[in-house]
């Protein structure tokens, strides 16, 4: 029997980035419904941004904080390839390579966030460098701020906003008829974003299910957020967002439970 066979699961993430999570869920045997409660909207002009931001070999490292700052953003780099590039995590990292770009600075052992990338040496000491950081809008502002402290002239550009996403009436039904029938028993939530948009837009009946259900979450941080916000769901605790690490994660617990 496969590892997952029986388990349906919640999958939350924007839809765009959804499929490949569902891709290796259903691999295992799961079963996925896709439910996205972040929709990603390009904004900015790309013209007016890149005369703001000036000749980029001037910055000693340009930061891209996530896939969707590749996304969006990699058109500013206007194909030059000898630019110092940092990605947040090993996901922005494959999709800068999968653009043809080198990444010189990561996270170190696969690791995904602000507080990991401030460790590597480019970073470490940044006092007197410039550098830019291509990101969302309203993201968390930790590296901004933490760079800015250490001395670094920090320059950002936002190049997509994540807005909550608004389901029809008829989704959030179908969504509550998989949860009654007994067909979803896990629900992924990668960032407290996500999660309190879940929240937010669910029925009072879906709340109840969502409720009882496992919450997939990657890491301490989202759960200490999550246990913030009032959530008493059981959770199962991923390494990392990475899609590998959270079907990994749900593995391990099906395992536990079935005494396997």
């Amino acid at each position: 029997m496969l590892a997952l066979q029986g388990v349906g699961v919640l999958v939350t993430r924007p839809e765009q980035q959804a499929m490949p999570l569902c891709r290796l869920l259903e691999i295992q045997g799961a079963g996925t419904l896709r439910l996205p409660a972040v929709e990603i909207k390009p904004i900015g002009n790309r013209r007016e941004t890149a005369a703001r931001l000036g000749a980029l070999a001037d910055f000693d490292v340009i930061v891209f904080t996530s896939s969707n700052a590749v996304r969006f953003g990699t058109s500013l780099l206007d194909q030059q390839r000898d630019l110092t590039l940092a990605a947040i995590g090993p996901a922005t990292a494959r999709t800068l390579n999968q653009s043809g770009y080198r990444v010189a600075v990561q996270p170190p052992d696969g690791t995904f966030d602000s507080e990991s990338l401030l460790l590597h040496p480019r970073l470490e000491h940044p006092a007197g460098c410039r550098i830019l950081i291509i990101k969302g809008s309203n993201g968390r502002p930790f590296l901004e701020d933490e760079l800015t402290r250490r001395g670094a002239q920090v320059v950002t550009a936002d190049v997509y906003q994540r807005v909550p996403a608004t389901p029809s009436h008829a989704v959030l039904a179908a969504v509550l008829e998989r949860f009654t029938a007994g067909a979803v028993q896990v629900i992924t939530a990668t960032s407290l974003e996500i999660a309190g948009n879940l929240l937010a837009m669910a029925t009072p009946a879906l709340r109840d299910h969502f409720g009882r259900a496992h919450w997939l979450v990657p890491g301490e941080r989202i759960a200490a957020g999550l246990r913030e916000r009032g959530l008493l769901s059981p959770l199962v605790m991923a390494a990392s967002a990475e899609d590998h690490d959270l079907v990994e994660a749900l593995i391990r617990w099906r395992s536990s439970v079935s005494g396997a």
